[in-house]
This record gives C-alpha cells, sequence and structure tokens, in this order.
C-alpha cells in the first residue's frame, strides 16, 4: 500500500507546471493571462510540450518574454504575433491554415485516403475463393 502511494505522490508531483516562482508576476490578471498565451505556444526544444509545461531554458526565456511583452500592455494577440515574428508559425500549438502549414493539415487526410486506395486495391484484386472453383 505504502508503495502504491509513493507512485501516486512521484506522478502528481511530475505533472506541475514548469512557471517558476520568479517568472510569476504580482498582478493576477496579467498572470493569468500570461499562463493562458505560455499554453498556446510550442517549446521549439521540447516541440510537443507547450512552454507552460517545459523545463527548457529557452521555455523559461519565453515565458519571461510573453510576461514582459504583457507588463508594457501588449495584447495577447500582439504577444503571440510578437513571439511568431522571431520563430513562425512553428511555435503555435494550433497553427493556422495558410500556404506553408497546407501539408500539415492535410497531410493525414491524403495518407488516409492513398492507404485506403491501397487497401481496397489488394482486396479487389485478390481472386475471391468462389472464383478460383469456377476456374479449375
Amino acid at each position: 500500500m505504502r508503495l502504491l502511494l509513493l507512485i501516486i505522490a512521484l506522478f502528481i508531483a511530475t505533472t506541475s507546471y514548469a512557471a517558476r516562482p520568479d517568472e510569476m508576476l504580482a498582478n493576477p490578471a496579467l498572470e493569468a493571462r500570461a499562463r493562458a498565451i505560455s499554453k498556446e505556444l510550442r517549446c521549439p526544444v521540447c516541440q510537443n510540450q507547450s512552454i507552460d509545461d517545459s523545463d527548457a531554458d529557452l521555455a523559461h526565456d519565453l515565458r519571461v518574454l510573453v510576461r514582459q511583452r504583457l507588463e508594457k500592455g501588449d495584447s495577447d494577440e500582439q504577444v503571440k504575433q510578437y513571439i511568431v515574428a522571431r520563430y513562425g508559425d512553428y511555435v503555435l500549438l494550433d497553427p493556422p491554415f495558410n500556404k506553408a502549414t497546407f501539408v500539415l493539415w492535410t497531410g493525414p487526410a491524403f495518407l488516409l485516403l492513398f492507404a485506403f486506395l491501397v487497401a481496397w486495391g489488394a482486396f479487389k484484386s485478390k481472386p475471391h475463393e468462389e472464383e478460383r472453383e469456377d476456374e479449375e
């Protein structure tokens, strides 16, 4: 039982946010906005984590940059655009649909269609049991 409790405690401890106390803003409203923005930005180092969840140094720098921009009076959208201008659309966890991200958005559908066509072609070209008996 103690082992189970230890495992649960370790699991809960590892799911904490990466934001450090020294990054936090004194204004709770600005801090909430910063956290919301940080959850929408991808860590360029970790690649599939938001900067809010990442422990990477670059994620730390980006979290600080988000907070600095908010303190200067930027809107949420201006902060995101500032970071996208530096790192590209890749830094967004939900990238926009445009020419550069066309393959990203349509690729899975094309792969699924291709797999369906290959499976259909393989099934269609395989003779059925009844057809083989007629040939003999």
